[in-house]
């Protein structure tokens, strides 16, 4: 049985243990220059060759424009999609300079931009003093990615032009081809990527959108203009925002019920750092605190974000007890609480930004969380006597939150006390494995009993787990904590899982490494996905942004070739399939749900490690994936219409 791709590749290839029995020296040993080792191994400096490898290529680019706009030089970006599948990104800043490099006299500094790593503005010479480009690799990677590359630059009143062919071969020198128009300045970089480098090279217009709009938020007045001039794609949209991260908190609560009006505001400069903070509550029950360091998405928080959780904490009980609000023998608040319903936006800018890992994922420097701890006691704590309407509603959202929480923890405890009386505390209805070692074992959690029956038959008992579900389970986007621990189906998935939940949510101890979802390809299937994944993204996010979260993709048709039956994933693989066998007369199979298949096709199909597709659940940008849950599972009915009409043209296949 061979199971293709949407490439038509087969997805396991047998690999040769054969070992090479020629001579090792040193003339063995190889030296990569230039940009040979991004095309060598472009997953280390893109993170992959899949879709977010291939806009990993549009951030690059535009992150060099933004720094412009950071710097206080550029006030407009615009990013167009080609109709001919490349990607112009063009700012009006300074213009990258034009001429010789000091280090290496044959080439302008352009060219040296474009073709060596490590190479540009940020690095100490004083081109920026702050800047969020990805460790300065940048634009030459997109260079060393794409089949043709063209620069252009207007620059002390003269219009420049580089091109590049084959991975970053320039087609001769930097040259001038006319003048600026109206003596502009700024940088024009049209790339297209290289398609024998990458999975697929087709930009979703989507993911380009939601990533220009945060820019767009995150730096003041700054104009990003998006076009798309693809056939039957074409859009024009335009995000600005006076307002800053003010407009941000609005826009992401507009799926929610603010608690108020109003947005509460801050500020903070010192020397070679600054911080801007922007918050509002709603009436959900969820915590939406976003922060970004030098406009990089800083999902794992770090010292800022520490800085203000731990001040605002301070400031609500110390205002509540300074009004009287929390009595002498109430206890305090704690920090969950108050920030439940809250929606906050931390941005900050500083000269010398110190990272956690190579994905800046966790801001380092100590200073900064002084600088927003020391802002927000005194800025926060003034707003709130300034607005004792709306602080009132804080503390009595808090009082509300902390009544929850205890009720909540008791709930948690009965189960706990439950499941040790039960032995040895795993749901019924699971079909454990017998290894003990969570590096090996999977999870499948299976929609149906029927399902469950088929995927317990066609399991391997050492590693793979069964944990079938009834029904749908609570959408827990909608329900306060203690009444979604009520939910049988929700305390299966906690009690298999083994790790807690929420703040006591240790991704260490979960017993499987591999969660997988398995649900029909149709419309239901769809919602319980949905369903399951706000669950993990809501309560236990770790699992998450470790990579241990999967959805199983069944293959939709299978057919015969000779007496080899072979499996397509989808319409993309099947038409594939039909170009490189034209003359293939035998009829596709559309393959059935989940609880028709027999086990072995099931087997076959989904469950074989050699032989299924899985596709893992990422984190790339948080402040994205809270607004999609908000959008598709909260109460606004209208701006979930909305966005399915705005995606519905990125949908490549849809089974109803």
């Amino acid at each position: 049985m061979i199971l293709l791709n949407g490439k038509g590749a087969p997805v396991a290839q047998e690999v040769s243990d054969k070992r090479s029995k020629e001579t090792y020296d040193a003339s063995q040993i190889t030296v990569l220059e230039g940009l040979e080792p991004v095309r060598l191994r472009p997953g280390m400096y893109i993170g992959s060759t899949g879709p977010s490898g291939l806009h990993h290529l549009v951030w690059e680019v535009v992150d060099n424009a933004v720094d412009e706009a950071m710097a206080g030089y550029c006030t407009k970006i615009e990013v167009t999609l080609l109709g001919d599948g490349g990607c112009k990104v063009s700012d009006d800043g300074r213009g990258i300079p034009v001429d010789r490099h000091p280090q290496y006299k044959d080439k302008t500094a352009a060219e040296v931009v474009l073709t060596m790593l490590h190479a540009g503005g940020k690095f100490g010479g004083g081109g920026y003093k702050v800047s969020g480009g990805l460790h300065g690799v940048g634009v030459s990677v997109v260079n060393a990615l794409s089949t043709n590359l063209i620069l252009e630059i207007d620059r002390d009143g003269k219009h420049h032009e580089l091109v590049f062919k084959n991975g970053g071969e320039p087609t001769g020198p930097l040259r001038i081809v006319g003048d600026s128009p109206k003596n502009s300045t700024g940088t024009t970089v049209t790339f297209w990527p290289d398609k024998s480098v990458f999975e697929e090279t087709e930009f979703r217009a989507q993911t380009v959108v939601e990533r220009l709009q945060v820019m767009a938020f995150l730096n003041k007045a700054l104009e990003i203009k998006f076009k798309d001039d693809r056939p039957g794609k074409e859009q024009t949209q335009t995000f600005k925002y006076d307002g800053g991260i003010v407009d941000y908190v609005k826009h992401l609560n507009l799926t929610k019920e603010p608690l108020f009006k109003k947005v509460c505001f801050y500020k903070q400069n010192e020397e070679n750092q600054e911080v801007e903070v922007a918050l509002q509550w709603s009436t959900g029950y969820y915590e939406s605190i976003h922060s970004f360091a030098n406009g990089i998405a800083t999902s794992d928080g770090g010292m800022h974000e520490e800085g203000f959780r731990k001040a605002l904490t301070l400031v609500v009980n110390k205002y509540a007890r300074n009004r009287n609000l929390l009595k002498e023998k109430d206890k305090n608040f704690e920090g969950e609480d108050i920030r439940e319903g809250l929606t906050s936006i931390i941005s900050v800018r500083l000269a010398e930004p110190q990272f956690e890992g190579q994905t800046k994922a966790k801001l380092g420097n100590v200073s900064i969380r002084s600088l927003v701890e020391r802002t927000t006691n005194e800025k926060l704590y003034e707003w709130l006597e300034e607005n004792p309407k709306e602080a009132n509603q804080i503390v009595q959202k808090a009082t509300v939150a902390a009544k929850s929480r205890i009720a909540a923890r008791q709930a948690r405890d009965l189960t706990r006390r439950k499941s040790a009386l039960d032995g040895a505390g795993l749901p019924g209805k699971l079909a454990d494995c017998s290894s003990k070692n969570p590096q090996e074992s999977e999870l499948f959690i299976v929609e149906g009993n029927s399902a469950g029956g088929s995927a317990k038959d066609a399991r391997d008992p050492k590693t793979q787990a069964i944990l079938p579900i009834r029904g749908k389970i609570l959408n827990v986007e909608r329900a306060q904590i203690e009444k979604m621990l009520k939910n049988t189906e929700v305390q299966a998935i906690i009690a298999a899982v083994g790790a807690g939940l929420k703040d006591d949510f240790d991704v260490s101890k979960i017993r499987y490494h591999k969660i997988i979802i398995l649900a029909d390809a149709d419309v239901d299937g769809s919602h319980i996905r949905t369903l399951l994944l706000t669950f993990f993204f809501r309560f236990m996010k770790p699992l998450v942004q470790n990579g241990h979260v999967y959805v199983a993709q069944p293959p939709l048709f299978s057919t015969i070739i000779g007496k080899e039956r072979v499996y397509l994933r989808d319409e993309l693989a099947k038409n594939i399939f039909q170009e490189s066998h034209p003359n293939h007369k035998n009829e596709f199979q559309r393959l059935k749900g989940l609880g028709e298949m027999d086990f072995d096709e099931l087997r076959d199909t989904t469950m074989e490690a050699s032989k299924r597709s899985l596709l893992k659940i990422g984190l790339e940008h948080e402040v994205i994936a809270d607004e999609v849950c908000s959008v598709l599972m909260g109460e606004d009915v209208e701006q979930r219409k909305r966005f399915i009409q705005t995606n519905a043209k990125d949908v490549r296949f849809l089974d109803i």
